[in-house]
């Protein structure tokens, strides 16, 4: 077995702070300039913390879905939230002096009444150590499908 690292250490407490809503630990373990791609919410990058810190606290909600891009229900309130669990496969990590580079295909399972259902995307994630603590700089996230290269027409 692997052994983890103290940036994969790292990398899962960020991680679980996103997907548990704790926008306290988003905070420390994020620089407030973050930059990040995420192409299933919109094709431009998105700067710093405003935007995360709204859709972790709407996620949060007891009357919203489970995560901040869950489809919204047709109608009435969205169905009990899921059970969810994060897993990094295929995880790599380039470290370059006070920099890491983490990449993975990020396997997000959540489980309720209706079964289980996995969902993947390819990320990055770039964290850099800053006067001694470890900090998420950067992260892009993109299909883990074969995409075409121009858009469906």
């Amino acid at each position: 077995m692997t052994e983890v690292t103290e940036t994969r250490r790292f990398l899962d407490q960020h991680l679980q702070a996103i997907f548990a809503g704790d926008i306290e630990t988003y905070h420390n373990t994020t620089v407030a300039d973050l930059t990040i791609y995420e192409w299933f919410v919109t094709p431009h990058r998105i700067d710093g913390l405003p935007f995360h810190d709204f859709m972790l606290a709407e996620a949060a909600r007891e009357d919203s879905a489970a995560l901040g891009l869950d489809p919204r229900p047709q109608s009435g309130q969205p169905a009990k939230k899921p059970r969810l669990r994060f897993d990094l496969a295929n995880y790599r990590e380039q470290s370059y002096g006070e920099t890491v580079i983490c990449s993975y295909t990020m396997l997000l399972s959540s489980a309720d009444a209706s079964g289980v259902a996995v969902k993947s995307y390819n990320e990055s994630r770039v964290l850099v150590r800053l006067n001694g603590e470890w900090k998420v700089v950067h992260v892009h996230k993109s299909p883990s499908w074969r995409a075409p290269f121009q858009p469906p027409g």
